[in-house]
């Protein structure tokens, strides 16, 4: 289980991870906790835990691989992309990232997801598997992609976001074949975070792994 760390409060967003760690795989943060706090906040988040920046990075290939450095040298063990903009910039990433796990979003997790990223999910994934990705993004919300995506990319990691607040089943998502399931509101929004990541986790527990945890 990854947390989705979708918090604007700096100080909220330290006890949510500090009560967490020893619970989750990883935390996930995104734009909003960086720019409400600072880049900095990815060396403190990774103290506690592996960190996946989600900057969804999107870019030329120059441009691509400065922020992957930037991430790798705050000590993030992980950085999402996107794979749209193509295979120069995509290879440019992982070409940058050295022990740092790129992952390639095929298909978005939310309604939207369906109208431009899924047609061309299949070719993404075969992207990832291409430029030497460590793995991909496929939503929980569609846990039938998950299958999809698994017979696309073998062996890579598969992480699965949409978890709780967004419909999407835990059960589900690793019965498809995903690696990681990826939480954010049901967790960190809870009245007691620690209390609902230990059901998930308990949840999550009974299922079969198929792999040692992401790092």
């Amino acid at each position: 289980m990854i947390l989705a760390l979708d918090e604007t409060d700096e100080r909220k967003a330290l006890r949510v991870a500090e009560n967490v760690q020893d619970l989750v795989d990883a935390i996930k943060i995104n734009w909003p906790l960086v720019l409400s706090t600072s880049p900095e906040m990815i060396t403190r988040l990774a103290r506690l835990a592996p960190v996946i920046c989600d900057f969804k990075i999107a870019d030329i290939p120059n441009t691509d691989r400065l922020i992957v450095e930037q991430v790798r040298k705050r000590g993030a063990s992980g950085v999402i992309v996107h794979a749209f903009t193509g295979t120069d910039s995509l290879r440019a990433a992982v070409d940058e990232a050295g022990d740092l796990d790129v992952l390639v979003v095929t298909e978005m997790s939310h309604p939207g997801g369906q109208e431009y990223t899924a047609p061309l999910a299949e070719r993404f994934a075969a992207m990832a598997v291409e430029a030497g990705a460590a793995g991909i993004i496929a939503p929980a919300t569609r846990p039938d992609r998950i299958a999809k995506m698994r017979s696309i990319v073998g062996d890579l990691l598969i992480l699965s976001p949409g978890v709780g607040a967004q419909g999407g089943s835990a059960f589900d998502a690793i019965a498809m074949g995903a690696d990681h399931v990826i939480v954010g509101r049901s967790i960190y929004a809870a009245a007691d975070p620690r209390e609902a990541a230990s059901k998930l986790a308990e949840e999550i527990g009974k299922l079969p792994r198929r792999r040692s945890p992401l790092v």
